[in-house]
């Protein structure tokens, strides 16, 4: 092989890596946003969710 083709198969590669660096760039960061939502979505619901519970249990003790 002379250097032309073989820059030419290093050109081929380089292409088909990136591709593969681009959809792996992609399902990362679609982890994240369903990693991050899936954490603060309880916490919000837990910041009503907890006066709720304790107004209960104090009218429950008869406070």
């Amino acid at each position: 092989m002379n250097t032309e083709e073989r820059l030419l198969a290093l050109e081929q590669k380089i292409d088909a890596m990136s591709v593969v660096v681009k959809k792996l760039y992609r399902v990362f960061l679609i982890t994240v946003i369903i990693s991050v939502v899936a954490f603060v979505l309880p916490l919000i619901g837990l910041l009503f969710a907890i006066p709720s519970f304790l107004s209960t249990y104090a009218s429950i003790l008869g406070q």
